[in-house]
């Protein structure tokens, strides 16, 4: 029993951690210049890296975010792309390194109006 339940914490631990939220609107009351707004959606994923950042155990960056969590799920939805209002990363280069330690949580989020 005490190994499964070490098995299920490791691989939880490397499979880190994404979140997407949606919500649909009307187009009629939400503002979108490039088209018709569908929804609004917001992703954030949850990294871990070792030593200072350098290596990066389950990657997450704004690549992964924007790209294969909010480009996705708007895909999904039946936009045809994405209106980008914020995203953000933690820094990880220069004196931002020393706070990734042994172990780091890196970790990025973004949102944007899916747009037909």
């Amino acid at each position: 029993m005490k190994k499964i339940l070490f098995a299920a914490a490791v691989a939880s631990v490397f499979s880190g951690c994404t979140s997407v939220e949606t919500t649909t609107v009307a187009s009629s009351e939400v503002v979108a210049s490039g088209g018709e707004a569908v929804a609004v959606i917001q992703a954030e994923c949850i990294g871990l890296s070792a030593i200072f950042h350098l290596v990066d155990i389950v990657p997450a960056d704004l690549d992964i975010v924007v790209n294969k969590l909010l480009v996705k799920e708007a895909k999904d939805m039946g936009a045809t792309k994405i209106e980008l209002k914020s995203a953000s990363t933690t820094p990880r280069h220069g004196i931002f390194a020393l706070f990734g330690g042994i172990i780091g949580f890196p970790a990025s989020s973004a949102s944007g109006i899916a747009v037909k």
